[in-house]
């Protein structure tokens, strides 16, 4: 399995290669931010905390928690509204799963099917970032679920450049980018 190269930052990749929560909410912050910041997002949280621990996150006090997510650098554009989310998404994981993000495509050995409604019961999870995480577990996770590429849906494609599950290296991430561009226009252009 090849290292992950999501922000193209040795040390908030190592965390993420590392750390199945860190990758966890790293997908959870990415939404109106580029990529490669949402998922920097964890190491700034993991240096601000001295580790990262979903127990530690979900229990923190909310109002300085969220002070400590808008610290400059802020882990995302909107903190008060993500650091709610990466709580509630902790306490999920603490309640649900033992502390464990990796026990939601792990426990019980699941199918594709079965990870995929997993991860969309998780708070910030729609189905689109559902897909989107499912097929960076499989692509680059080594997530072996039967069935994970037809749950991924057009996610899954193994010669896609459609999202962060595609991107490896600089030059991946610039083609994931040029299709979101594509994709944004093409929407407008429908508009009308």
């Amino acid at each position: 399995m090849a290292k992950l190269q999501l922000v193209q930052d040795p040390a908030a990749d190592a965390l993420l290669d590392a750390d199945p929560l860190a990758l966890l909410i790293g997908m959870m912050l990415d939404q109106q931010i580029p990529m490669e910041v949402a998922f920097a997002g964890p190491k700034k949280l993991q240096d601000r905390m001295g580790g990262l621990d979903a127990a530690r996150i979900a229990d923190a006090e909310p109002t300085a928690f969220a002070e400590m997510f808008a610290q400059t650098p802020a882990v995302h554009r909107f903190p008060g509204s993500m650091a709610t989310r990466v709580q509630t998404l902790c306490r999920v994981i603490v309640d649900d799963y033992d502390g464990d993000a990796a026990a939601i495509w792990t426990a019980g050995d699941p199918d594709g099917a079965t990870v995929l409604k997993r991860l969309k019961a998780l708070p910030g999870f729609g189905d689109q970032k559902a897909r989107i995480f499912l097929a960076l577990l499989g692509k680059q996770r080594g997530l072996t679920a039967p069935g994970w590429r037809e749950a991924a849906g057009d996610y899954g494609d193994p010669d896609a450049f459609r999202s962060i599950a595609d991107v490896r290296d600089p030059g991946s991430l610039d083609k994931v980018r040029a299709h979101k561009k594509q994709m944004k226009a093409a929407a407008k252009a429908a508009k009308g």
